[in-house]
């Protein structure tokens, strides 16, 4: 699984002129299933999401992860994050999960989320035509993949 993890003041995702979920500060979060991944992969990332410390401390430092300043999280579904742009101009997505493989573990994924982050986390629509609106805090954008545990 990989994931783009983005500090924000706030975030909001909606599809067809209908917002589906809003956030106030804390993290937005696009996350892309692998052919392969598994339920240890959800459970890595979902950790590793929960727990990351970029959120500032009393003296400016990231210290803090979003539990700890009372943060949301905002989880929307992005097959593209599996693109391949080795050959020619348009990307190919042989590497991300059909939607039979994908959607459980997207769903899987939040519902891990939820209790580690301490608050219900919001979500766009699997497969759905969302469009996203996000304020980056900093910008503090992150790339973490499940099969890169370095």
């Amino acid at each position: 699984m990989r994931a783009v993890v983005q500090r924000v003041r706030e975030a909001a995702v909606s599809i067809g002129g209908d917002e589906v979920g809003r956030i106030g500060v804390g993290l937005a979060v696009l996350v892309g299933v692998e052919t392969g991944d598994t339920a240890e992969d959800v459970a890595w990332l979902a950790d590793k999401i929960a727990r990351m410390r970029i959120f500032a401390d009393d003296a400016g430092r990231m210290n803090r992860d979003v539990r700890e300043i009372g943060g949301e999280a905002l989880v929307v579904s992005q097959f593209t994050l599996h693109a391949s742009t080795k050959k020619g101009n348009r990307p190919g997505f042989t590497a991300a999960a059909r939607p039979e493989e994908a959607l459980p573990l997207y769903e899987r994924f939040v519902v891990t989320l939820e209790p580690l982050v301490g608050r219900p986390v919001r979500r766009g629509v699997f497969g759905g035509d969302m469009r996203v609106a996000l304020v980056n805090d900093g910008p503090v954008t992150i790339v973490i993949d499940s099969r890169r545990r370095e």
